[in-house]
């Protein structure tokens, strides 16, 4: 009976086991998938393009946008459809990662996918929101205010969208970072003592990352964003914490 037994699980293994080509059809598929729905998303962002360009062109109230080249506002309508249409695919995208990686993740990893897949959707459109409610903003008032007295503020339209697409695309990346660490520190990967013995770094990776990453130089958004990775640190580091004691306790009352 023992051996049957043995023989069935066997057999149930090899017939959930794929063959290369099967992996790679699949593989090809996401991607397909991806595709359209991303293409679908730029279409649609397309047809609704003078709204949603009006909409973001909120905090330049006071800045006169101009179109200094044939085509210029043709290329923008381009551009920020393109960057709404990936932004509003993501998620489905994501979701057809975790489809193909998830067959070969252990029970642990899958129990991560859904909080983790959640928590960065949501971290992902608040760093969109920070950066074009307070961010876009503040460095718009610094740039009118330095030159104030001996310009005025006339921007091209291309150059304008170019940092607001730039500046909220990067600050929804960095939002991601306590995602990655309650990740690390749930696999066992890192631990919230390690995290708090590095600080002074994270700090000074911050201000690096902050102005790698911001399309301006000025010290304001630079510093905005460089307290919020700090932040956003920080925050990591509890949810860390709180799965760790989580899974203390779990053992402790399992034995």
């Amino acid at each position: 009976m023992n051996q049957m037994n043995e023989s069935n699980k066997k057999l149930e293994v090899n017939s959930s086991m794929m063959p290369f080509s099967d992996h790679l059809e699949e593989l090809r598929q996401r991607i397909l998938n991806s595709i359209f729905a991303t293409l679908i998303c730029i279409v649609f962002s397309f047809l609704v393009i003078k709204p949603l360009i009006q909409f973001l062109e909120i905090p330049a109230k006071n800045i006169r946008l101009l179109q200094l080249s044939p085509g210029e506002f043709l290329f923008v309508a381009i551009k920020v459809a393109g960057y709404s249409g990936l932004i509003v695919a993501l998620p489905y995208i994501l979701y057809q990662v975790i489809l193909f990686v998830s067959p070969g993740l252990t029970e642990k990893e899958k129990s991560l996918i859904f909080p983790a897949f959640l928590a960065s959707g949501i971290l992902f459109f608040l760093g969109l929101f920070f950066s074009w409610w307070i961010l876009v903003p503040a460095a718009i008032s610094f740039f009118i205010k330095f030159g104030a007295d001996i310009v005025e503020p006339i921007w091209s339209i291309e150059k304008y969208f170019d940092f607001v697409l730039l500046l909220m695309s990067s600050t929804a990346l960095a939002f991601q970072l306590p995602v990655l660490q309650f990740i690390l520190g749930s696999l066992g990967i890192i631990t919230t003592q390690k995290m708090l013995s590095n600080w002074r770094l994270v700090v000074i990776s911050s201000a690096i990352l902050s102005a790698i990453i911001t399309p301006s130089t000025d010290p304001l958004t630079m510093s905005l964003l460089s307290i919020s990775i700090v932040f956003l640190f920080f925050i990591g580091t509890g949810l860390t914490f709180i799965s760790e004691s989580f899974k203390s306790k779990t053992l402790s009352s399992s034995h």
